[in-house]
């Protein structure tokens, strides 16, 4: 599978983000994800990492191990496009993004990676919301557990 989109998913018992002051998206409890593209991600990359992102199995069942998945659990998700997750700290002190989808690029696989999640989600009772591309945000959330993953396309498949 070509590409290598980067996401950081978190369970988290409330998050929010906001625009200027504004709030843009919330959710209670559910899964933060934060996003990231690179120069050659392709929709179909983001597609097979929001299939597993509302499969894995995160939350906890009667017993309280962590066997439900956000589909079982029900919640929220809030997807927040990050190109962050693209900085490079090898050289200097100042990161590079060198390798981070363009704004232009990262656009349609960031709508294509939320759309997939619609997808995945429809007919469940997981509602979606999100941030606001390309703008400047406060993301506020509460980690639960804490449970935090690292999932890269490249590692994942």
């Amino acid at each position: 599978m070509l590409g290598r989109m980067r996401v950081v998913v978190q369970r988290v018992s409330r998050g929010e983000v906001r625009v200027e002051g504004q709030v843009v998206g919330q959710i209670g409890r559910g899964l933060l994800v934060l996003v990231g593209f690179a120069g050659m991600d392709t929709p179909e990359v983001g597609r097979g990492l929001a299939e597993k992102i509302v499969n894995l199995r995160l939350f906890d069942n009667e017993q309280g191990r962590m066997d439900r998945s956000i589909l079982e659990a029900g919640g929220g998700v809030l997807v927040v496009s990050q190109f962050t997750l693209y900085g490079d700290c090898r050289k200097g002190r100042r990161p590079s993004y060198s390798q981070a989808a363009s704004p232009e690029s990262a656009r349609p696989l960031y709508q294509a990676f939320v759309n997939s999640m619609q997808d995945f989600l429809r007919g469940s009772q997981v509602s979606l919301s999100e941030g606001r591309f390309q703008a400047m945000m406060e993301v506020e959330s509460v980690n639960d557990g804490p449970v935090t993953l690292l999932l890269d396309s490249e590692k994942t498949f």
